[in-house]
């Protein structure tokens, strides 16, 4: 028996196709607003190919971020848990003709809806051949479904590793399927601690993103474990849940929802470098905000540690910045971040932010370059 069909056979697995895939219809239909996006300023040029993808296929969307990373041109990309396929609609926009938008699922019924709206969005774009593709599959076997081995530039991921039950295998997979250099760029619900067996037993808590979310430690260990550089968190927003039977059974937990990148680059020690972004990355010309430690400001000098100037130096972004050895500029014209924040609750605190009528894993607000 393959290790798909095993997969395809856990009760977990079961129950998120039955509530994805049947019991909910639309993002209406939804027990919590733990699966709804927290609104979040979108690029313009996002905006703009958010609007032109298909009303069933975006009444049918359920994420918790801003899964658009930059400088996107050309490049090979890869959705896990791909739904209805919003997302993979809007970046096959900007991946371009020359680009590659792959997205895979297990429900049968959001991959259907996905697959029907090919050549009328293909038509839409203007591009002669399509260049999306949906896969039948699991995001534990990945290997499985047919994706080959360092193949894919970026990984996306809209609140949907939660909804797995073996999480570390999922960041194993993504990490086998990437380049070197690749990037895993994912939004998903992390909570306070970890979680009881009643909140991880519960159906609709699982299904609404909460039951199955990571301890925010346990993901930075598991990414390290299989293979990815330190976690990078690009942000954070409160989840509140309003549902008073819901709250009664979380108890004291809270939850965030998170935009985390992670890249597959070399082992070893790398050294603090100075680095200057040139303003070349569509639709963050002026300033590139990497995570939230760094924002990079075309043609100013920033001194970053060992672990950003080598995720810059071996990624897609290498072209886009010029790189010098630490002590290369000195004096006030030199930027030089405070500390990393690596616990998203006290990024959160840290912003003032009490709370989101909207905050949390699953909808249609929210919507950002390779070469």
């Amino acid at each position: 028996m393959s290790a798909a069909r095993r997969f395809e056979d856990t009760a977990i697995h079961v129950d998120v196709k039955d509530y994805y895939g049947k019991k909910l219809q639309k993002q209406t239909d939804l027990k919590s607003n733990a699966c709804l996006a927290p609104s979040q300023p979108t690029p313009t040029h996002v905006l703009k190919a958010l609007k032109k993808v298909h009303a069933d296929v975006t009444d049918r969307y359920y994420g918790c971020g801003l899964v658009v990373p930059e400088c996107l041109e050309g490049c090979s990309i890869l959705d896990l848990g791909s739904g209805s396929g919003r997302d993979c609609y809007m970046l096959s926009q900007l991946v371009g003709q020359s680009g590659h938008v792959t997205g895979i699922d297990m429900t049968e019924e959001q991959l259907a809806v996905a697959r029907a709206h090919i050549d009328h969005h293909m038509k839409e774009f203007g591009f002669k051949n399509p260049n999306v593709s949906f896969v039948q599959g699991y995001i534990e076997a990945l290997s499985e479904a047919g994706l080959q081995k360092n193949s894919f530039d970026i990984i996306i991921s809209n609140c949907v590793v939660n909804l797995s039950p073996d999480k570390k295998r999922v960041l194993a997979e993504a990490y086998n399927v990437l380049k070197d250099g690749g990037e895993f760029y994912f939004s998903d619900v992390y909570s306070s601690d970890r979680l009881t067996e009643v909140i991880k037993q519960h159906k609709v808590l699982w299904g609404e993103c909460l039951g199955g979310a990571l301890w925010w430690q346990d993901l930075v260990r598991l990414a390290e474990e299989v293979g990815f550089a330190p976690p990078r968190m690009v942000t954070a927003s409160v989840i509140t849940v309003d549902n008073k039977e819901l709250q009664d059974v979380l108890g004291d937990y809270k939850f965030v929802s998170v935009t985390y990148r992670l890249f597959k680059t070399p082992k070893g020690s790398p050294e603090p470098r100075q680095v200057m972004y040139n303003g070349n990355i569509t639709g963050v010309e002026g300033a590139f905000h990497f995570d939230s430690q760094y924002t990079f400001k075309m043609n100013e000098v920033v001194e970053v540690d060992g672990e950003v100037a080598s995720i810059l130096s071996h990624s897609r972004f290498a072209g886009e910045f010029t790189f010098q050895p630490q002590g290369g500029t000195s004096g006030p014209c030199v930027v030089r971040p405070q500390p990393a924040v690596v616990d998203p609750f006290q990024l959160v605190l840290q912003r003032g932010e009490k709370g989101s009528a909207a905050g949390g894993c699953c909808s249609a607000k929210s919507a950002t370059c390779c070469k």
